[in-house]
């Protein structure tokens, strides 16, 4: 099969735009230059929209298997190539969680039947995500996981952490650790602060994630390990990662669009759709999330997907459920808060959301646009504005908090392995 994408506007790594087209062959680009013909190729004119690189998620529930009842496979890849995500990484804390070879397979062979995106797994980092006793990690990574991770559950004992930490260096891959001392943030619902105190309910403090990025931070100094912090929501931990780095400490981390672009607000009104873990937080911590981004402390931009039943929101605050479809609105509300805002130029927040994850996870044909690299790659308009209208989600959690915000950088097309697996009405 040949794919020839005519009259493309891309992005170089210096931010410049250049005229090009692209021919594809297969899974694979063969070619990036202006004025390619291939009478045997089918032709689309993508008329001088941008053309970028397919993004890596770095952090989606995908709840297969076992709450297929709030996604799966097939639900979020529809939903992963309309947000122009190519590539999703679903976290282990499904059931049965993902902490054997056996598990691992099932969702490599899944994804294979029925996925239109390229779906990666991680492994557990214990067993049952119980925080109790190291999972088979050896056998997951020759089964192909990409890295381990207890999903949204933090690892609260020091001990096991630093086993894992020290296990992990065998195979040189991420250990993905979610930061919170559930002893800080028990009985919490919300940030911490004068909006919690003003509704009446719970908080969880700052210091639940800071403490708990401390520790961990500590532990990979003294392992070597690879440590990745997800889900960055505060000023505090923007700083220790910070200084960690410096330091010389194996550190990436990441954040998401709510981190950038919501603050506790969203949820004075008893949101519950704005109701997410780790919860939204104040302006000042939005403005050093942003700051993080602009300046390299914060190396990836990930949806964190996090789809609940409808259901399951449609309750009292303090009982309703954390998370929401984050899919389809991470890449246009990413470019609006800080490519359009000038916090950070496009061609950076383009790395951040595909060539940086790719690195991180070693997909080495991935997140960028090169003749030899794969065939993953997505077309985007930012000439019309539109609102994000969630009930035309792909996804089976069809709310957001963002329900009606206007946006631009509208995802036209989406090609996963040389195939058009998504093209816009």
């Amino acid at each position: 099969m040949r794919l020839l994408l005519k009259n493309c506007r891309l992005l170089t790594k210096k931010g410049n735009e250049i005229a090009s087209d692209i021919l594809i062959q297969d899974n694979v680009i063969m070619e990036i230059s202006e004025g390619i013909s291939e009478p045997r190729a089918d032709v689309i004119d993508v008329k001088r929209r941008f053309v970028f690189p397919g993004l890596i998620d770095m952090h989606c529930g995908v709840c297969e298997p076992g709450y297929e009842n709030k996604e799966d496979i097939l639900s979020v890849s529809k939903s992963a190539v309309k947000g122009g995500y190519t590539s999703v990484c679903c976290l282990p804390d499904t059931s049965p969680v993902i902490d054997n070879k056996t598990v691992v397979d099932y969702i490599l062979g899944r994804g294979r039947e029925v996925s239109k995106v390229h779906i990666f797994p991680y492994g557990s980092m214990t067993k049952g995500c119980e925080g109790r006793e190291i999972a088979e990690i050896g056998d997951m990574r020759e089964a192909r996981i990409l890295a381990v991770s207890d999903g949204d559950i933090s690892v609260q004992d020091a001990g096991l952490m630093r086993n894992i930490l020290l296990y992990s260096r065998m195979f040189d891959i991420p250990v993905i650790a979610l930061c919170e001392d559930t002893s800080l943030s028990r009985g919490g619902v919300m940030n911490r602060g004068s909006v919690s105190t003003l509704l009446g309910l719970g908080g969880i403090p700052r210091e639940a994630e800071e403490v708990m990025a401390a520790r961990n931070i500590l532990l990979a100094k003294y392992t070597g390990a690879r440590l990745h912090i997800p889900l960055v929501s505060t000023k505090g931990t923007v700083g220790l990662i910070r200084i960690a780095k410096s330091m010389g400490v194996r550190l990436t981390c990441d954040t998401a669009p709510r981190y950038f672009t919501l603050t506790e607000d969203s949820v004075s009104s008893f949101n519950t759709l704005a109701k997410t873990r780790p919860p939204l937080r104040t302006k000042e911590d939005v403005d050093a999330v942003v700051q993080g981004l602009a300046d390299g402390t914060i190396d990836v931009i990930v949806t964190g997907h996090a789809p609940e039943t409808l259901e399951s929101k449609k309750v009292e605050f303090d009982r309703a459920s954390f998370g929401f479809s984050a899919m389809e609105t991470a890449f246009a509300l990413s470019c609006a808060a800080l490519a359009e805002t000038g916090a950070m130029p496009l061609y950076e927040v383009i790395k951040l959301m595909a060539e940086t994850p790719a690195r991180l996870l070693g997909l080495e044909d991935k997140g960028e646009l090169r003749p030899g690299a794969d065939a993953d790659l997505f077309v985007a308009d930012f000439d019309e504005t539109y609102a994000i209208d969630a009930s035309g989600f792909a996804s089976k959690a069809k709310y957001s908090p963002y329900d009606g915000r206007e946006v631009k950088a509208k995802v036209i097309l989406t090609v996963v392995g040389g195939d058009i697996v998504y093209l816009s009405e």
